[in-house]
């Protein structure tokens, strides 16, 4: 995951009801809890979190049946 990416935020991180779109704005490799990843949502709203808890918006699996 790097800059710029759309991401899907987990409801773990931002109390929500379901996951939320969002673009990372910073990525930090902290050395005592590994990569955070900082994100805002396109209501402005920032999140951070470590980087399990949010997905590549492209990652989502699609049933195209």
């Amino acid at each position: 995951m790097k800059k710029g990416e759309r991401v899907l935020i987990s409801p773990q991180v931002t109390g929500y009801a379901d996951w939320v779109e969002g673009t990372i704005i910073d990525v930090e490799n902290n050395p005592f809890i590994g990569k955070v990843i900082t994100a805002k949502t396109d209501e402005g709203v920032i999140f951070f979190e470590k980087e399990y808890l949010f997905k590549q918006e492209n990652s989502a699996s699609v049933c195209m049946q």
